[in-house]
């Protein structure tokens, strides 16, 4: 059975609903990453870990899929409160 929580994140990347923070931005090009990339590594991801915000009580949710033949990208998002996906960062694993 699918996760719901992913394939909520992926809705929302498929039809544009995600914010990226700058930070985020910064690493995809540090990385040489481009938002296909990033898009595409969460489309065809899966979770690989997730964390509660101590301070916020946030799930952050680590996702690793194909960065559109670049090999592995490794992104952290976040459903904010207008339920829109923000990405907080992007990786190389």
């Amino acid at each position: 059975m699918a996760d719901p929580i992913l394939k909520r994140i992926q809705e929302a990347i498929q039809h544009g609903q995600y914010v990226m923070t700058l930070h985020a931005e910064e690493e995809m090009v540090e990385d040489e990453y481009t938002i296909y990339d990033v898009e595409n590594g969460i489309l065809t991801g899966s979770i690989v870990d997730q964390q509660k915000d101590a301070q916020t009580g946030e799930w952050k949710y680590c996702i690793r899929g194909d960065a559109q033949g670049q090999g592995e990208i490794e992104t952290v998002v976040k459903i904010g409160a207008t339920n829109k996906i923000v990405i907080l960062t992007v990786y190389s694993p």
